[in-house]
C-alpha cells in the first residue's frame, strides 16, 4: 500500500508510507498495513540516539523547539504502551509475511531493536514495580520469541517468575497491581494468567480464572470489575468497568478452553461475551475510553475478542456462534475505527472514541504524563501513542480473523 521501503542510518529498513488516498481501501491487512507504517513512521526513533534500538515518541506531532525533542528521548516514556507497541510489530510481521518466510524479517529485526530499546530505557531491566506492565512486556515477549524467531528467554523466564510468586491466595488474590501494594486487580492478574498459560503454567493460570471468576465478576451486569482491596473484616470492591478488563478474562478464559476443553469456559466467555455486547459496545462498536492510558483499553479488548473468534476450538459445544459474535464486534469496530480516521500529512490518525470523528492532533497543549501510578491524557488525545496503538490494534485484529490466522499461527 505504500512506497518501497527506505534503510535508515543504522541498516533498519524504515516503515513505507502510504499513499495519500486511503479512501477507497477495504480489505482488512491493507488497512492494518497503512496504520502500522503511519504510526511506526511516526513515532519510531532510536533510544537516547543509541544505533541499533528503537523507543516509541509517546505523543506526536513534537513540538518544534530543541527541549520538546529533548523530551521526546529523555522523558516519559511509559512501559506498557510500548510492550503493546512490540505485540502490534508481531501481528504486522506474521498477517503480511514475506513470500520465502512466515514473517516479515525486517519487522521481526525492528521488534529486537525495540526490546533493546526498552531494556536500555528501563535502566537495563525487564522489571518495574507494576505486575500489569510486567505481565504485558512478557507477553509481547512470548510472542516476538514465538513466531518472530527472536531469542529472550531469560526476559521470558524473568518475567513469568514474577508472575508466577506474586501469586497470594493467603491475602485475598489473585496477584496484586503493583509490588507495594494489596489491590488484586483485573488488569494485572488477566494479563498474568494468559502469559501463565502459555509459558507452561497451566495448573496456575487455571486457578487465576477460577479466582477471576469468583471475586472479580459483578452479580448483575456480569462485567468485569476492577479490583478488591483486603480489609480487616472482608474485602472492598472496586467497582470500575473498563473495557481492558473483560478483554483480559476472555483472552484468559480462551487460553483455558484451548487446553482443558472444558465447557465451564465456555460458560464464562458466553456470560461475558454477552455481558460486552448489551453494555459495552453501544452499536456494536467497542466504547471509548480518551486518551492516557485509557487510549489502549479499547484495542485490547479487540485482540482478545479477535482470540475468542480465532482460538476457541471450533469443535467444542457453542463455539461457532461465540466465534462468530466475538468476530462481529472487531469488524464492525474495525471499520469504525477506520471511518473516524484524520489524514494528516498523508498518513491516519485515529479517534480516541470509535464513535466520534478524530480530532486533527497540533504541537502545543500538555503530553500524556505519569500520575499516581497511571498515565493521564494529553490535552488532545489523538496525540497519544496509546490511542493510535489502539487503532492500529482493532485493525490487525481484523486482520487476524479475515486471514482465519490463530494465535497458534495456523494459516487456514
Amino acid at each position: 500500500m505504500g512506497n518501497a521501503s527506505k534503510s535508515s542510518a543504522d541498516g533498519v529498513p524504515e516503515p513505507n508510507v502510504p499513499e495519500s488516498n486511503v479512501s477507497v481501501v477495504t480489505e482488512p491487512n491493507a488497512r492494518a498495513a497503512i496504520a502500522a507504517d503511519a504510526i511506526l513512521g511516526r513515532h519510531l526513533r532510536h533510544a537516547w540516539w543509541v544505533p541499533g534500538t528503537r523507543l516509541a515518541t509517546i505523543a506526536w506531532p513534537l513540538g518544534r523547539l530543541p527541549l520538546d525533542v529533548v523530551r521526546s528521548r529523555f522523558g516519559f516514556w511509559h512501559y506498557w504502551w510500548h510492550a503493546h507497541l512490540l505485540d502490534l510489530i508481531v501481528d504486522a510481521a506474521i498477517h503480511r509475511p514475506t513470500d520465502d518466510m512466515s514473517y516479515d524479517p525486517h519487522l521481526a529485526d525492528v521488534a529486537n531493536r525495540l526490546l533493546r530499546g526498552i531494556r536500555l530505557r528501563n535502566l537495563g531491566r525487564w522489571t518495574n514495580n507494576y505486575y500489569d506492565d510486567m505481565a504485558w512486556l512478557g507477553l509481547a515477549i512470548e510472542r516476538a520469541d514465538r513466531h518472530l524467531d527472536l531469542h529472550h528467554p531469560k526476559a521470558l523466564r524473568t518475567l513469568s517468575t514474577r508472575m508466577y510468586n506474586a501469586w497470594e491466595p493467603e491475602r485475598g488474590g489473585g496477584i496484586p497491581w503493583r509490588t507495594i501494594d494489596t489491590f488484586f486487580n483485573a488488569p494485572a492478574n488477566g494479563p498474568a494468567t494468559i502469559l501463565l498459560a502459555r509459558t507452561g503454567h497451566l495448573d496456575r493460570a487455571l486457578a487465576m480464572c477460577d479466582w477471576m471468576d469468583s471475586a472479580l465478576v459483578d452479580p448483575d451486569s456480569h462485567l468485569v470489575i476492577d479490583g478488591i482491596k483486603p480489609k480487616d473484616d472482608g474485602f472492598e470492591r472496586v467497582t470500575a468497568i473498563y473495557t481492558y478488563c473483560q478483554g483480559v478474562v476472555l483472552g484468559s478464559e480462551v487460553e483455558a478452553a484451548r487446553r482443558t476443553r472444558d465447557t465451564v469456559h465456555l460458560d464464562r466467555i458466553d456470560r461475558l461475551l454477552t455481558a460486552v455486547e448489551s453494555h459495552e459496545c453501544p452499536d456494536g462498536v467497542i466504547r471509548g475510553a480518551g486518551g492516557g492510558d485509557g487510549g489502549l483499553f479499547m484495542g485490547v479488548l479487540a485482540r482478545y475478542l479477535a482470540l475468542v473468534a480465532t482460538d476457541l476450538p471450533a469443535d467444542l459445544p457453542g463455539a461457532d456462534e461465540l466465534r462468530r459474535r466475538s468476530a462481529a464486534l472487531v469488524l464492525s469496530s474495525a471499520d469504525a475505527a477506520w471511518s473516524t480516521r484524520a489524514e494528516v500529512d498523508d498518513t491516519v490518525v485515529f479517534s480516541a472514541d470509535w464513535h466520534q470523528q478524530a480530532v486533527r492532533p497540533t504541537r502545543g497543549g500538555t503530553d500524556a504524563a505519569f500520575i499516581a501510578g497511571a498515565v493521564n491524557s494529553s490535552s488532545v488525545p489523538e496525540r497519544d501513542l496509546s490511542v493510535q496503538l489502539s487503532g492500529w490494534m482493532v485493525l490487525e485484529a481484523a486482520a487476524a480473523i479475515d486471514l482465519g490466522l490463530s494465535e497458534q499461527n495456523v494459516r487456514p
